[in-house]
């Protein structure tokens, strides 16, 4: 195991012990989540069941032995646990460069508690370094990387990819993220925006950040 894989390893872990038993749990996309589930599979809580935020890790619930239900029928949920892409000290986000950012959103909006696991590496004094993903309409995707320019922004189409929801993604750069929150405003206003990639509305409560010296736990 390569000592990144450690540290995801290690946040994983720690985030097992935010699981609330006999209720559901929101589960997030990523390579940190792949280890969460790996943790869960080897410790099987007492789970009603699972909301997946991508079909990915439905498939990687699943083939774990666990139930995965849709968010319609759990409804609110105690806790979802996911990673990040870039986080800073407030606990506002980059998320989406696996594209499943719109679930994660609808997901994080719904649950009491949100716990995020990352490595040393993803916290940031300023959002901004990692491209920020922008889901989209594909009619409006033009119309929409012309506004993001307008911003200060650079868009580029991810090619070759659409998400769950049959959408194309926009990676942006270069855009000013030191206010997070009225950025993610000015960006929801767009029409033919489907969910921007920017979790400030929705921050994380629990941040847990492992590093060489074990696992750091920050709160809002």
């Amino acid at each position: 195991m390569s000592k990144q894989d450690e540290l995801k390893r290690a946040a994983a872990e720690a985030a097992y012990e935010y699981v609330v038993e006999d209720d559901y749990i929101g589960i997030g996309t990523g390579s940190t989540v792949d280890h969460f589930i790996d943790v869960l599979a080897e410790r099987r809580p007492a789970l009603r069941g699972c909301v997946s935020s991508s079909e990915a890790t439905t498939a990687r619930l699943k083939k774990a032995g666990f139930d995965v239900e849709t968010l319609n029928y759990a409804g609110n949920l105690p806790v979802y646990v996911d990673g990040a892409d870039e986080v800073n000290r407030r606990l506002e986000m980059i998320k989406g460069g696996g594209g499943a950012l719109t679930r994660e959103k609808v997901i994080a909006s719904v649950s009491r508690r949100f716990v995020c696991m990352v490595d040393e590496s993803k916290v940031v004094d300023i959002l901004g370094h990692f491209p920020l993903p922008i889901e989209v309409i594909e009619m409006g995707r033009s119309a929409i990387a012309r506004q993001l320019v307008q911003l200060g922004g650079a868009p580029e189409l991810r090619e070759d990819f659409k998400t769950d929801n049959g959408n194309p993604v926009l990676d942006v750069y270069n855009l000013d993220l030191s206010n997070a929150t009225a950025m993610e405003d000015r960006l929801n206003a767009i029409p033919g925006v489907v969910t921007v990639g920017l979790f400030a509305r929705r921050p994380a409560d629990v941040l847990l950040v492992a590093g060489a010296n074990g696992v750091n736990t920050l709160t809002r």
